[in-house]
């Protein structure tokens, strides 16, 4: 028993980040959604938890879009062919694309904590395949 509790206590002395999930989103050429799809496409993650992106096809990135990035929230921009990895630890609705394929409604919504995404929350000023494809995650994974 005495094993058990100093497990615990050790445990609660971990800095919360050490508990965090790491989450693997591809970037691909195409899947059952369609052309240029990240996959997931809608990712529902806690505060520090930490996304990776992985260019499983060339010519992709992982880029947050202007006005789709929650208060208090970093923007980042990942290099073309390469792997990145970001810690999110601002809660609400983080927009990502593909900046080449931003146009072609390469995107993905990151839901951090529990509020859900609604349509809403897509900009004005996105780009008509990016507002579709939004369009689309959204039904798919309707809150």
């Amino acid at each position: 028993m005495k094993m058990l509790q100093r497990l615990a206590v050790l445990v609660s002395l971990l800095p919360l980040g050490a508990l965090a999930d790491t989450h693997t989103v591809e970037m691909l050429n195409r899947n059952v959604t369609g052309a240029m799809p990240f996959a997931p496409d809608y990712l529902i993650v806690q505060p520090g938890d930490t996304v990776k992106f992985v260019a499983t096809s060339p010519g992709h990135n992982a880029a947050t879009i202007d006005g789709m990035i929650p208060e208090g929230g970093e923007a980042f921009v990942g290099n073309i062919n390469e792997e990145i990895e970001v810690t999110l630890n601002a809660e609400g609705l983080w927009g990502i694309k593909c900046s080449p394929h931003y146009t072609m409604g390469m995107v993905m919504l990151i839901q951090v904590g529990n509020t859900a995404a609604t349509e809403a929350d897509l900009p004005e000023s996105l780009p008509p395949a990016a507002r579709l494809r939004f369009e689309e995650i959204l039904t798919r994974h309707d809150g």
